[in-house]
């Protein structure tokens, strides 16, 4: 096993007017947050610079998305300069909600990548299945896809980069894949690296999970050994956020 930092993510997501932002911030700063654990938060685009002044330091802060071009005519986006100029130092990349909301594909995905990590941003890179696909037995294909057009883009960049395995039919449902389905999947996905990557990539990169991450079940989730965090949702925006991060204590 690498040297994995656990690491923990919250997407707000498009919710917060800045009173309840607020609320959020004083929870994440009062903690106390594990200092084993590297935890990273993303707020609405417009809330970036608004949240960055507001968090402790040792509290990164994401972008939700940036496009593939470091300028130009692309309006309602934004660029990884843009992100770097709010002094946030992350993006989140092919979220579920990005390929199956607004269709985005696995190769604009990876062009967002290599722009964003060229730019000097960290990525959290989102990978992962349907239902349909899942009940079709089409899990690792699907996740094995998703990451296949990842790799060269991100080249000699894999340290600056989390994947973040999020079962689509788990995220915002109530259901979550038990520990052992996501370990699993994330144990597969480590060998599958170690062929296509190197046995030093598969060993280091962090797996994080997504997928109805709570209080209640974020210990047995993050005892399993190639689970190295979570990317949390709806949970994110509430004090028991505090807990989760701390889920390895």
């Amino acid at each position: 096993m690498g040297d994995r930092t656990f690491f923990v993510g919250g997407n707000w997501k498009m919710n917060g007017l800045k009173p309840k932002i607020d609320e959020i911030i004083q929870f994440l700063n009062a903690g106390p947050l594990s200092d084993k654990t590297e935890v990273v938060v993303s707020p609405p685009t417009i809330y970036l610079d608004y949240a960055r002044q507001k968090l402790n330091s040792n509290i990164g802060v994401a972008a939700q998305n940036c496009y593939k071009a470091e300028s130009g005519a692309f309006t309602g986006d934004i660029s990884p300069g843009m992100i770097k100029d709010c002094s946030c130092d992350w993006v989140i990349l092919g979220h579920s909600e990005r390929r199956n909301v607004f269709g985005e594909n696995d190769e604009l995905i990876g062009d967002k990548t290599k722009c964003a990590l060229a730019n000097g941003l960290n990525v959290i890179a989102c990978i992962g299945e349907q239902l349909e696909e899942r009940e079709a037995n089409q899990t690792m294909d699907v996740v094995c896809k998703q990451t296949k057009a990842l790799i060269e883009k991100i080249g000699d960049n894999w340290g600056k980069v989390v994947l973040a395995y999020e079962p689509v039919w788990a995220i915002g449902t109530g259901k979550t894949a038990s520990p052992e389905q996501a370990q699993e999947v994330h144990a597969d996905l480590r060998k599958w690296l170690a062929k296509n990557t190197s046995e030093t990539i598969a060993q280091n990169v962090r797996i994080i999970y997504g997928g109805s991450v709570n209080a209640a079940n974020c210990k047995d989730l993050a005892a399993k050994g190639d689970i190295d965090g979570f990317l949390v949702g709806g949970a994110s925006l509430k004090p028991d956020f505090v807990k989760i991060v701390n889920a390895k204590e």
